[in-house]
């Protein structure tokens, strides 16, 4: 911070700029912080092996002892799915909406932290001091109910942290997003707005949730055969939709996949949709029924391999199955990576003769994310003097950044940061004045057991080049080779074709043990690396690929 800008509030995203997830971002005012969400990203195309993806911590771990607290805005994974990773290292007071908690408790019991969590309900109404931070939050329409944006009144003014929203004008739940309440703060003033980016290259208003029902409607209406219905878990306001044109159309309703089943009958519970206890079927009990007569609601929108609805698109499931002339409709939208999968799983349900409807045959998704008026409106209302759009790949961020121009938001006050970046907001000022330890942690299987970014480029290579194991035996006295080299090869040459190229290759391991001193040849580790830098080379040099070479070196 300059010294002739006084005392301000930092900001570092943690995560979820320049990506889609990891939403996690820091406020610091002197020794005060606090974090709003820790979210997850799950793992892309080029991550082989990685099950989850966290924000890196170690800034968060450094400052432990200043944390006041961490706001979850809403119950979506990408905003809650790190918070057991985060407690793990760091047991806060976590404050959240009553819907966002109880959903967060499952994920929490999972990884044995719940015992742990100090839980705290906030409602929209409620407000929030902690430590030089005062909190008040505000109801925004999402395709979650119990979605809240954070005022954070401090020092030097106040900051909207958006989260994700959209101007839904008729929503399912009847819950509009306050535009008073934001429009308040606008006319006393707020010197920040970070808001989401998702949606910003999408013209025009995000349609309303219930603007997909007639279309929904009108698949129940003309579908005579089974019925499978695939969206997220946490799209609550879109189950609710399912529920109820299920009742309409009296058929019983089943559902499938672990996380489907906690969150309804959470959110059923606490009131947050309306289900018929007696339409309720285990979905064991499907065959029982004529086809016309049952709806299956199900995870797996993304092909996920050990989803619902990929294992009966394989015919996998255990007891739910497909029949040519059923309908599986796909209500969500396929997130950027995932695009090969989805592919897969509406191939295997074609091949059954099933009818496949998703968001680019019909209209059966509408998103939950502003589209760019949203985000014009969400600026015009709050008026802030600075702006930092979050939530997206950085394409994302710079569109947002374009419509923030649009609106008259001055170029300079306009901030495109990155995960990391050391942001300074004074009354007169915001920009970024540094660069904290930030980045990602890959986890394989238990969320305590990272990844290193070394092992997954590891499996990278042997996924796209194969391995080679050269083993040798030398002399114990003298180094000399006196069996072998036999090559092993796997995902890189088939062997029977390849004799030429692995005779060559063997001449070239012994002549590099030969040529090494004998000292080198007495010390495994140098014979080793001699072998995998004269076979990496060679294998470059005649296959134009990079095999993983693994030298064995035995002695007798």
């Amino acid at each position: 911070m300059s010294e002739n800008q006084g005392e301000g509030v930092s900001i570092v995203p943690i995560g979820g700029l320049g990506e889609f997830g990891l939403n996690m971002m820091m406020y610091q005012y002197g020794e005060d912080i606090i974090v709003v969400d820790a979210g997850l990203m799950f793992p892309e195309a080029d991550m082989p092996g990685v099950d989850l993806v966290f924000p890196d911590l170690t800034h968060l771990r450094e400052n432990r002892d200043k944390i006041k607290g961490i706001i979850i805005t809403h119950a979506h994974e990408d905003h809650v799915g790190g918070l057991a990773f985060f407690l793990r290292q760091i047991n806060v007071p976590i404050y959240g909406t009553e819907l966002t908690l109880a959903l967060a408790k499952g994920r929490l019991r999972e990884y044995g932290v719940l015992e742990i969590a100090e839980l705290n309900v906030i409602g929209p109404d409620d407000t929030l001091q902690l430590g030089s931070f005062s909190l008040e939050f505000i109801h925004v329409a999402h395709s979650i109910p119990d979605t809240v944006a954070v005022a954070i009144h401090t020092p030097i003014g106040t900051i909207v942290h958006a989260t994700d929203f959209k101007f839904d004008q008729t929503p399912v739940d009847g819950r509009l997003t306050e535009i008073p309440k934001l429009a308040a703060l606008g006319e006393k003033g707020v010197l920040l707005l970070i808001s989401d980016s998702t949606n910003a290259d999408r013209p025009g208003f995000t349609p309303s949730e219930r603007s997909i029902h007639s279309d929904l409607e009108g698949i129940f209406q003309r579908t005579t055969g089974g019925l499978l219905l695939a969206t997220f878990s946490s799209s609550l306001h879109r189950v609710q939709q399912f529920i109820d044109l299920a009742v309409e159309h009296h058929r019983l309703i089943a559902v499938s996949g672990r996380s489907m089943i906690n969150n309804i009958r959470t959110a059923s519970e606490l009131g947050y949709l309306d289900v018929p206890q007696n339409l309720l079927i285990d979905a064991r009990e499907v065959d029982r029924f004529a086809p016309h007569e049952v709806v299956v609601l199900s995870t797996g929108s993304q092909g996920e391999p050990r989803s619902a609805m990929a294992l009966i698109a394989k015919d996998d499931h255990a007891f739910l199955h497909v029949e040519p002339g059923d309908t599986v409709m796909i209500s969500a939208r396929i997130i950027p990576g995932n695009e090969q999968s989805v592919r897969h799983m509406i191939n295997h349900l074609l091949r059954r003769g099933v009818h496949v409807l998703h968001e680019r045959n019909a209209n059966v998704h509408v998103s939950g994310h502003g589209a760019q008026e949203d985000l014009k409106l969400m600026m015009n209302v709050v008026r802030p003097k600075f702006f930092i759009p979050a939530h997206g790949e950085h394409s994302n961020l710079v569109q947002h950044a374009e419509l923030a121009e649009e609106v008259g938001i001055l170029p300079e006050n306009i901030i495109i940061a990155e995960d990391g970046d050391l942001i300074t907001l004074t009354p007169d000022f915001c920009g970024v004045q540094g660069k904290v330890p930030a980045g990602r942690v890959l986890v394989d299987g238990k969320i305590d057991m990272g990844v290193e970014n070394i092992v997954v480029h590891d499996r990278q290579q042997l996924a796209q080049d194969g391995m080679v194991i050269p083993i040798v035996v030398l002399n114990s006295n003298s180094g000399e080779v006196t069996a072998g080299p036999d090559m092993v090869s796997r995902g890189f040459v088939y062997m029977d074709e390849s004799e030429e190229l692995m005779d060559e290759a063997k001449e070239i391991v012994i002549h590099a043990i030969n040529h090494l001193s004998p000292e080198g040849k007495s010390e495994a580790e140098t014979v080793q690396e001699e072998i995998r830098v004269v076979l990496r080379r060679f294998f470059k040099r005649k296959t134009d690929r990079r095999p993983m070479v693994l030298p064995v070196v035995m002695r007798v």
